[in-house]
């Protein structure tokens, strides 16, 4: 996936980010049942790129070694993200009409879901009400400021070049 020292720096630069917005500037919004983690609004950029996944996936792992729930956020939370971030990807590569609006989906879903059930488990929160609440936060998260993202990204060849993500040549990604 990585096969060079720029898409290295890419994916840590995605990291970093997604790190520092969830430990430094939204910390006590990012670990409740009514999660509100800014930084969510990154995982569109698989869409573009696979380099944003590991870079993902270590940023959220980064930042759930401060979680309240512990270890099991850690693995669980951090891997939800992977696997959303994955599925992020295979949008961006696949056939299917409106690739923008579908991008936001995995996080929302997976998070709902696994999160939910992992708050729910852990410190037995009504499991429903959990995950609709997880599901809600995402949902602002990912679709509010996700979609605006990736307007930006596509309008701004500053930004592109910054980030050094990848886009196909020829027919549209997103």
């Amino acid at each position: 996936m990585i096969k060079n020292t720029k898409q290295l720096v890419t994916s840590a630069i995605i990291a970093t980010i997604y790190a520092v917005v969830t430990i430094f500037l939204t910390y006590p919004m990012s670990f409740q049942a009514s999660q509100f983690r800014v930084a969510e609004a990154l995982t569109i950029l698989p869409l573009f790129t696979p380099v944003a996944i590991p870079g993902l996936f270590i940023g959220c792992l980064i930042s759930n070694l401060l979680s309240p729930v512990g270890p099991l956020d850690v693995i669980f939370g951090s891997l939800t993200t992977l696997i959303a971030a994955i599925t992020t990807w295979q949008i961006g590569k696949s056939n299917l009409k409106h690739k923008k609006l579908l991008a936001p989906l995995p996080p929302v879903i997976l998070n709902a879901i696994i999160i939910g059930l992992l708050l729910n488990y852990t410190l037995k929160w009504p499991l429903v009400l959990t995950m609709l609440q997880v599901g809600f936060g995402e949902l602002l998260c990912c679709y509010g400021l996700g979609l605006p993202l990736i307007t930006v990204i596509e309008k701004n060849n500053y930004l592109k070049q910054l980030l050094s993500l990848q886009f196909i040549k020829g027919k549209d990604r997103a």
